[in-house]
């Protein structure tokens, strides 16, 4: 039985994204930053080491489910390394100080009707929020995703890790769904989540609801 928590608007569940996904409605967009499949969790840097990180297995393959099915939008971090359709609206992150041992831009599939976007972000200019996962996304480039879905309302990340899709939601005032395998890492999300709502950001607006959206909550009513 999975543990879940409930944050304000926001609704985090403990356990495996594959039993609970089919238990959740459809929400306007899912974003996400899944398993790659390269063992990079496996592989520790010698900084991560000396900070007590250690090897896991989470990321030696792909994540065994349909990203696409879940939300009318998806943003998938790492997409290339999936099998998806034809897209024009990839995301790039570049990262300006990355050292050689260390990918210089990550990609994300996306669905927008878009042109290819990119965001530069500095990896030591995030060092400070990072909590200690091995793969935490900054909270700028996360921010980025989520405000290029101006109109969604409700948003979905499966593969919840430390939260940071999360608190970019709350900052953006979108309501948050996330899941995350791991006690520890899910600890940390409803921690920092917490955290954004006691401190909301300003003059933030939450996009209004679509036409057939209001539509399926006068039906609800």
């Amino acid at each position: 039985m999975s543990r879940v928590e409930t944050i304000g608007p926001h609704t985090l569940y403990l356990g495996d994204c594959r039993e609970i996904l089919p238990t959740l409605g459809k929400v306007d967009a899912v974003v996400t930053d899944p398993p790659y499949g390269i063992g990079f969790a496996g592989q520790p840097t010698k900084w991560q080491r000396r900070a007590g990180q250690q090897a896991e297995e989470w990321d030696n393959a792909v994540a065994d489910v349909d990203l696409t099915a879940f939300g009318h939008n998806q943003i998938i971090w790492g997409g290339n390394y999936y099998r998806l359709p034809a897209a024009r609206g990839w995301l790039s992150w570049f990262k300006p100080d990355a050292p050689p041992s260390m990918g210089h831009f990550e990609l994300a599939w996306t669905s927008i009707d878009t042109t290819a976007k990119q965001i530069s972000c500095s990896i030591g200019a995030t060092n400070a929020e990072r909590v200690g996962h091995p793969a935490q996304k900054p909270l700028a480039v996360m921010r980025w995703c989520v405000s290029m879905l101006y109109d969604a309302r409700t948003i979905l990340d499966p593969f919840m890790g430390s939260g940071t899709t999360g608190v970019a939601c709350v900052k953006l005032g979108r309501k948050f769904t996330g899941i995350e395998i791991e006690p520890k890492y899910f600890d940390i999300a409803c921690r920092r989540i917490e955290q954004a709502m006691a401190q909301p950001d300003l003059f933030v607006t939450t996009p209004e609801p679509k036409p057939e959206q209001l539509s399926l909550l006068g039906a609800a009513e």
